[in-house]
């Protein structure tokens, strides 16, 4: 089968999040069970290509090819600037999705799937179905359009609609129009023909009035087409054993020593008391409202009572910098921060940690927890999304699950599933087994790559 990735950022060119990660694994997964894969995306002024020519290879042999536009995408950033967003990413994306179809032609690709991702690309879908529904060297292709995170949907004025360069008219409710406004997402949902989401739990919960973002109507009346795949792990770069961003690498036979001599390590360097046998809570990622940090900022004060510290990195809205400033000045033996991005200090933070804080509001799928179990780190999350999919709370008894869960988002709730992780950890024998346990799961991009070839293959029919 000829498959295409279509998607804005991509692994080890460009990344702001997830989607980068899913689009750089997937395509060498997907080759492995002999498909041939092209993947497009925009060459940033960012973007890690030495190469003068505009293709580069992944995993065995799959081509790389760059959209190039320097003002569109010569840029500091990839989507925006501390300012905000680019006034005119409807225009730089439409070039992308207009761009990806010339491209296929000039490399001579008639694909079998067109997979885009997110809104960036989903005005690929539509354009199939329009301008090249006549082509002849499209005329087998199907597209698939995985929703990353539904919130993001790539929404602009009505007066710009003309700028998408689509052919007829499709600026109507069973198209792209949403409330008296260009949507080009809905645009993709509607003119995929299959649809997907990055877990199980989350593509039900887009079709709730509450998770749906505006958009669960749409997505019941494509019920049948939508379905879920849980992402994968890169475990060559997740792997404490060869990880070289580590002051003591580890695998299953060494995890306890080490894990205690790098929480010696990330204690030093934020001067925190120098304490190994301490319950560590570390937190990587966003400073944002969607991955929980106001539940978190709730209940820290009671973290602190129970003599444990908690330790942040990540960027994001000045709102969460200051909070956890605040909660490091109250608490500066408790509580330690790296507000910046940083791989090498989120490698130091899992496996300096022993519970790992994801109390997100709602997660698509999230990758933090599944590298916090290889690392080590007992996720202690909301049950939502790829939560809910990944992590199952622990039975000390039956010595079944992975970790710690709540399910009414209160600050009451969150605080009980700390209290029980805390529980665990000071029975020695428990929290052995819990942190084996832990070490064990695997959530394989091989896996994921046969999920999406099943679906690819239905597809086609």
């Amino acid at each position: 089968m000829k498959i295409v990735i279509c998607a804005s950022e991509v692994v080890p060119f460009a990344k702001t999040g997830g989607l980068a990660d899913v689009c750089g694994a997937l395509p060498p997964a997907l080759e492995k069970l002999g498909h041939e894969v092209v993947v497009i995306t925009p060459r940033y002024k960012t973007s890690n290509i030495k190469a003068p020519e505009p293709i580069v290879r992944i995993g065995e042999n799959v081509r790389v090819c760059f959209v190039e536009h320097h003002h569109y995408f010569g840029r500091e950033g990839l989507y925006g600037e501390a300012g905000g967003e680019y006034h005119d990413n409807l225009e730089r994306f439409t070039h992308f999705c207009h761009e990806s179809f010339q491209i296929l032609k000039q490399i001579k690709f008639s694909p079998d799937i067109i997979h885009c991702h997110d809104w960036h690309a989903a005005l690929i879908p539509v354009l199939l179905k329009t301008n090249y529904h006549d082509d002849p060297f499209f005329k087998n292709a199907r597209s698939m359009l995985t929703i990353h995170n539904l919130a993001y949907q790539g929404v602009f004025p009505k007066r710009q609609y003309d700028k998408l360069g689509v052919d007829g008219h499709v600026f109507h409710t069973q198209g792209l129009e949403f409330y008296d406004q260009v949507n080009i997402l809905k645009g993709g949902i509607i003119f995929a023909d299959v649809i997907t989401t990055v877990s199980p739990q989350y593509s039900k919960e887009i079709q709730t009035h509450e998770l749906g973002c505006a958009l669960d109507g749409v997505l019941r009346n494509r019920a049948l087409d939508v379905y879920g795949i849980l992402n994968g792990l890169d475990y060559d770069v997740w792997n404490p054993k060869d990880d070289s961003f580590l002051d003591f690498p580890f695998g299953s036979s060494d995890v306890n020593e080490h894990k205690r001599q790098n929480k010696l390590v990330v204690q030093a360097a934020l001067d925190l008391p120098l304490k190994e046998k301490i319950p560590v809570f570390g937190f990587v990622g966003r400073l944002c409202e969607q991955k929980g940090l106001d539940i978190i900022m709730e209940i820290i004060d009671g973290i602190v009572e129970r003599e444990a510290q908690v330790i942040f990195t990540g960027v994001g809205d000045k709102k969460y910098h200051r909070m956890i400033e605040e909660a490091a000045h109250r608490h500066p033996r408790h509580v330690g921060k790296f507000l910046t991005f940083d791989e090498r200090i989120a490698h130091k933070i899992y496996a300096a940690s022993d519970f790992f804080l994801m109390p997100s509001v709602y997660e698509p799928c999230g990758l933090g927890q599944m590298i916090a179990l290889r690392y080590g780190a007992i996720p202690i999350v909301h049950k939502t999304g790829g939560l809910a999919d990944t992590i199952h709370l622990y039975d000390p008894i039956h010595k079944t699950g992975n970790g710690f869960v709540f399910t009414e988002y209160t600050k009451e709730a969150f605080m009980e599933a700390v209290e029980e992780a805390l529980k665990v950890y000071r029975h020695k024998d428990q929290m052995e087994d819990l942190l084996d346990q832990a070490l064990r799961y695997r959530f394989s991009w091989e896996k994921s790559a046969k999920e999406y070839d099943r679906i690819y293959q239905k597809c086609i029919l």
